[in-house]
């Protein structure tokens, strides 16, 4: 008997923890199903669809570096989010054989911060570190819900072109990167009803990649302070965020988040939130 299977694939791909979350969700539901890792090289990415296209026990794959721009054009059609985001981590297969791209990214990153999101600010703004697939992403889930957005990227002439392209208002700013990885005397003002978040939307502090150069003085106070990065969790810049003070959000949070959107798309149900608890156990054993 066949099992209907969904993958994550990316290129390294070792480091992935997408199979532990899918395969603990599947399990919890009794669920006939698999969710393995595929490591896809970019020349080998449009060889590994066409493969799959024919596999109708194939539900789809999430996406992960450096395949989330590169993938759109080999797609069949784009869900309107991840058409306006210009980036896809999640694909789907239809029952036609055809495929489907999305971002969960988005509303992924969201969910950890929903509770301050429900609240009322008078000024919102996020500095956000980087300007690959998921800082896309990112970008464009923040100005939607009313962030002024510093984007920091080692091109700022390409930050710029993404404020750009996915946001409609002119008072968002692009910068060089190294301009926070030197101390800044800047008096912040009254933050009492804002909303600040200063966000590593880059690979910058992953296992194997060099260290996120941030100083801490360029955040408000209250900030919050968010890395995407899960390879390792507890990465050098959540460390110094919390001994400089502020509260933080692991890169967990976001990739349980996604990885919720996408398992429905790829096995027809909800994920079982309720277990989240024993899913972060697991995922840091």
């Amino acid at each position: 008997m066949t099992l209907p299977y969904a993958e994550v694939i990316g290129d390294p791909i070792e480091q992935s923890k997408s199979p532990v979350i899918h395969g603990f969700w599947l399990e919890k539901l009794e669920l006939p199903g698999r969710y393995a890792r595929q490591r896809v090289s970019e020349d080998g990415l449009a060889d590994y669809l066409t493969q799959r296209r024919s596999d109708p026990d194939w539900r789809g794959c999430n996406v992960t570096m450096p395949h989330k721009l590169a993938i759109v054009p080999l797609l069949d059609r784009l869900d309107p989010l991840a058409a306006k985001i210009g980036a896809v981590n999640t694909v789907v297969r239809e029952a036609d054989g055809t495929l489907t791209g999305y971002n969960t990214d988005a509303p992924g990153f969201l969910e950890p911060l929903q509770p301050l999101l429900d609240q009322t600010h008078l000024f919102r703004m996020a500095r956000v570190l980087g300007t690959g697939g998921a800082s896309r992403a990112i970008v464009a889930a923040l100005a939607q819900r009313g962030f002024v957005i510093v984007l920091a990227g080692r091109d700022p002439a390409k930050a710029r072109t993404m404020l750009d392209e996915l946001t409609t208002q002119k008072d968002h700013h692009a910068i060089d990167l190294g301009h926070f990885a030197e101390p800044t005397d800047f008096a912040f003002d009254d933050r009492e009803q804002c909303l600040d978040l200063v966000v590593n939307a880059s690979p910058l502090g992953m296992a194997g990649q060099p260290p996120l150069a941030f100083d801490f003085s360029h955040a408000p106070p209250r900030s919050v302070v968010y890395d995407i990065v899960t390879a390792p969790l507890d990465t050098p810049f959540l460390k110094d965020a919390r001994a400089a003070g502020f509260d933080t959000v692991d890169g967990l949070s976001m990739l349980i988040g996604q990885a919720d959107v996408a398992f429905e798309r790829f096995f027809g149900v909800k994920a079982p939130r309720a277990f989240d608890t024993e899913l972060r156990e697991r995922l840091l054993a």
